[in-house]
């Protein structure tokens, strides 16, 4: 019964953040027929901060109408919508209409929201009500949820998205210079069938979520509704006593200050607006000038680290706030360095070098591994806190990923701040 429990907490973490991870990892085969071209990321970055306004409404109704909101009837009705959603997406995702004077991809923007939506309301309503489960569950959880942006993306590189074939071509203005251009091979399989499988995840994420619902809680389940209220049940720490990397039944619950809290807030705010927002916004432009191979890799590699660092966490937990700090440090410092070569593209260090590839794939892997080690501990920290913190651990998620997304929209579609390269030709010096 465990191991079916653990299974059905991954499917259901799974079907958190699979359909937006899904389309952002499709675009480059989404963008040439849409009539927004190259603008269409930008869309959708706006797109998922208005669809902001699900977890600030349930945020708001736990605070304000406290008990009237329960979370198992607001999770049917998302993955309903995300299933919805994603099975129209399949015949509707080129279809455009006119807007004012300009032809707009609207059925695309418009179930794009939708999917954005549930996937930001997820954060609020999923993690709350894995409150209910024993704490490993938690991370099994976030596993899942992980695996959320792996899936997509192992399905992607299959159908041969963002595949370069450098073609040669003569020099123009009569030049006889040969020059090299730049053409994306055909994919092994369309779009409508990539938007078909994100739609069979979200279908398995919903069956996993029935069953999930419908388990004898006993079996499953370590916290009481009276421990819940700060009443500890003995027979569930007893439970919990026997599970490896559970040291709950072996000390007491630490019980933490005001500005402890307010300091595990800010780094969840900060870690959650890096790894959601400011660094996969320069993905391209820090990978890009190794070759089209680095960006893949990266992306693939750090994908992988995501759920690989809940495993991690799930035998390896380390509570300690300075231990947080510290690698909370280094993470950022990471991120730096990674920000400094989108900034210095398309001419970073190394860039006519393998180690320069190499150095960049090994810090998108560490930045994501480090960072998601440390949003795992801070989930298993807020849960021990209560039903009411694991709320506020979504919103502040969802915080922290809209002040990353809108201070690096205007950077990179405004200001244009940072510069690509042609994956066919490089005209660095050496």
């Amino acid at each position: 019964m465990a191991l079916l429990v653990h299974l059905f907490c991954c499917l259901l973490g799974l079907g958190s953040w699979v359909a937006i991870n899904g389309v952002w990892v499709e675009l480059p085969l989404i963008v040439p027929n849409a009539p927004e071209g190259w603008e269409l990321p930008s869309y959708l970055t706006l797109l998922i901060q208005f669809a902001n306004i699900g977890p600030l409404v349930v945020t708001l109704t736990h605070k304000f109408q406290p008990g009237r909101l329960q979370e198992a009837p607001v999770i049917y009705l998302l993955l309903v919508v995300g299933i919805t959603s994603c099975l129209l997406l399949t015949f509707l995702w080129q279809e455009t209409s006119w807007v004012g004077a300009s032809r707009r991809s609207t059925a695309l923007l418009a179930l794009i929201f939708f999917l954005a939506l549930v996937d930001c309301t997820s954060s609020v309503t999923f993690l709350p009500y894995m409150s209910r489960l024993r704490p490993d569950y938690l991370t099994t959880y976030f596993i899942g949820e992980g695996l959320s942006g792996l899936m997509p993306a192992l399905i992607a590189i299959g159908q041969g998205v963002g595949l370069v074939k450098c073609l040669p071509q003569n020099g123009t203005m009569g030049n006889e210079t040969m020059t090299v251009t730049a053409q994306y091979q055909a994919a092994h399989f369309p779009v409508w069938g990539f938007f078909l499988f994100l739609t069979g995840m979200m279908g398995t994420s919903l069956v996993a979520f029935i069953v999930l619902n419908r388990l004898p809680m006993e079996q499953c389940q370590i916290q009481s509704v009276a421990e819940q209220w700060g009443v500890e049940s003995p027979m569930m720490e007893d439970q919990a006593a026997n599970r490896p990397g559970n040291t709950r039944g072996q000390r007491a619950k630490r019980r933490y200050t005001w500005g402890e809290r307010v300091f595990i807030f800010l780094i969840l705010a900060w870690v959650n607006a890096l790894t959601n927002a400011v660094l996969p916004a320069v993905q391209t432009y820090s990978c890009m000038p190794y070759g089209g191979q680095i960006y893949h890799l990266a992306a693939t590699l750090a994908a992988m680290a995501n759920p690989l660092a809940c495993g991690i966490a799930m035998y390896l937990p380390d509570r300690s706030l300075v231990s947080m700090g510290i690698l909370v440090v280094t993470g950022t410092a990471i991120g730096c360095y990674i920000m400094s070569i989108a900034v210095l593209s398309p001419c970073p260090p190394l860039v006519h070098m393998i180690p320069g590839g190499a150095i960049i794939v090994l810090c998108w892997v560490l930045f994501v591994g480090i960072l998601s080690y440390v949003k795992v501990i801070i989930g298993v920290i807020l849960r021990d806190e209560g039903h009411s913190a694991l709320v506020w651990c979504g919103a502040v998620v969802q915080l922290g990923s809209m002040l990353g997304a809108l201070t690096m929209f205007p950077l990179v579609n405004v200001y244009d701040f940072f510069h690509s390269g042609d994956p066919c030709s490089n005209n660095c010096p050496l």
